[in-house]
């Protein structure tokens, strides 16, 4: 059997999935998604910033190493 990506097996993710549906409802799962993906951007957004207002992005860590 193939590993699945963060452990379990498919019958686990099955039945996570209908809790979640029987939880939440069908037409409630595309709104979950879209907020879920928007927050996930913007904390990405926060972090890129933070790395560069502190200087320590990759560019700056592999152009000071190879110095």
């Amino acid at each position: 059997m193939l590993p699945m990506a963060f452990g379990g097996n498919p019958m686990e993710w099955g039945w996570i999935a209908l809790l979640v549906i029987l939880l939440f409802g069908v037409k409630k799962l595309p709104e979950i998604g879209k907020s879920m993906a928007e927050g996930i951007h913007e904390f990405k957004k926060a972090a890129r910033k933070a790395s560069q207002d502190d200087g320590t992005d990759e560019k700056s860590d592999t152009a000071a190493k190879s110095e």
